[in-house]
């Protein structure tokens, strides 16, 4: 195993240690795409020769989608909620 495979491996274990369950869904959904980002690119750069950079492109890369998807979450719920509540005072 190669010293920047080694690092990554590490950070990616350090990471998923360092989630809490106090977190808020946005922190939770950021975190989960960080970690799974740079598990796929440390193992994409250990291919290409530089896992540790890998790590690093993937867990930024990871981070975005994240929270682009918790944005996406939010804005159904809202939705789902104006709805609901729309409905209930058309019911009445």
């Amino acid at each position: 195993m190669t010293r920047s495979l080694r690092i990554a491996a590490l950070l990616a274990g350090g990471l998923s240690l360092s989630a809490c369950a106090d977190l808020s869904p946005t922190a939770q959904r950021t975190g989960t795409g960080a970690l799974g980002g740079a598990a796929g690119g440390a193992l994409i750069g250990a291919m290409a020769g530089n896992a540790g950079l890998g790590a690093a492109i993937g867990a930024g890369v990871g981070a975005a989608g994240g929270f682009a998807w918790d944005r996406h979450v939010q804005s159904r719920d809202r939705a789902f909620q104006q709805g609901y509540a729309a409905g209930r005072s058309g019911s009445r």
